[in-house]
């Protein structure tokens, strides 16, 4: 017996519904400033990744997934900020990946997402150092609020809980119905 994925039905959802959503430009501004906040909280724990940043100093990567698009331009500080509307993008990362669900399994497998690349070769090369080789230390940032042992605790939970998700979605995608299918 076949059956479809219930991810499918979600899928065809937010494919009719994402077209018609627009979030108002206040809001979409307003997180773009966050996740840049973000990255640079990220890449100021480590200086060879500013280093690298700071030689891109003034070039723009336009990143795009589905809808969602963010120009980010490298700072003389080697940290990122919102690059200006008019300003053309050395570099175009587009995600090609269009299903969140699907988007979401691959990472939980710690695949990296298929991405079409354009433009400027140095600098999509420093981006993809920095994507294999910075990693937020969200132990770290939990031990300054809530002390060494519980940050440490709820890193291990929270590491268990990914190994268990990479297990289910790995042993989901190789059993032989395949995803999405009921077994005999």
């Amino acid at each position: 017996m076949v059956t479809s994925s219930p991810f499918s039905f979600l899928n065809d959802m937010v494919d009719k519904l994402a077209p018609g959503l627009r979030a108002p430009a206040w809001l979409v501004d307003e997180m773009q400033h966050r996740l840049v906040l973000f990255l640079n909280h990220v890449l100021a724990q480590e200086s060879e990744a500013m280093a690298r940043l700071a030689r891109q100093k003034d070039r723009v990567v336009l990143a795009q997934w589905r809808s969602f698009a963010i120009k980010l331009i490298a700072t003389p500080a080697g940290l990122l900020d919102v690059a200006p509307a008019h300003a053309r993008p050395d570099l175009t990362l587009a995600m090609l990946q269009a299903s969140p669900f699907e988007l979401a399994q691959a990472a939980l497998r710690g695949d990296k997402p298929a991405v079409r690349i354009e433009g400027d070769v140095q600098l999509a090369a420093e981006v993809n150092w920095l994507v294999d080789h910075v990693r937020w230390d969200v132990e770290e940032d939990l031990s300054r609020v809530l002390g060494d042992a519980p940050a440490h605790a709820l890193g291990q939970a929270a590491r268990r809980l990914a190994d268990g998700l990479r297990q289910f979605t790995s042993a989901r995608a190789q059993s032989p119905a395949g995803p999405g299918r009921a077994q005999p």
